[in-house]
């Protein structure tokens, strides 16, 4: 069955359209992720569970987080130091700090379009092959 020229346009389109949702959708899961670890840096900071209860916290959270979230990751012992590791680097007092994270909020829709554009860009070469 041929098909005449509008519609293969219109399908062009259509998959170009759906591309960028998932692109869009990527963007917002990641965003969503480091809010959550910025949480859970925040929360760990602010309650210093791990002089609370010891050199074994962040092991065990790790643990009890991994088997409710069996197919989420980044709950490793070694992440969960970096999410207050993250948390505090951008919290504490000094100006120079205080910038940066004000430069990262600003730069950053900034630098996820140009991600998008790149990406649409790799895409459209991808559609012409």
């Amino acid at each position: 069955m041929e098909f005449d020229e509008e519609y293969k346009k219109w399908l062009t389109e259509l998959k170009s359209r759906i591309r960028q949702s998932q692109i869009k959708a990527a963007i917002k899961v990641n965003t969503e992720l480091l809010l959550l670890y910025w949480d859970l840096g925040h929360d760990i900071a602010v309650r210093q569970m791990e002089k609370t209860w010891g050199s074994g916290f962040f092991e065990q959270l790790s643990n009890d987080l991994r088997n409710e979230f069996p197919d989420m990751q980044g709950f490793s012992y070694s992440n969960l130091k970096y999410c207050k590791q993250f948390y505090l680097f951008y919290t504490q007092g000094n100006q120079i700090r205080q910038q940066a994270v004000g430069d990262l909020i600003l730069q950053q829709p900034v630098e996820e379009l140009q991600i998008v554009e790149e990406l649409e860009e790799q895409l459209k070469k991808m559609d012409d092959v």
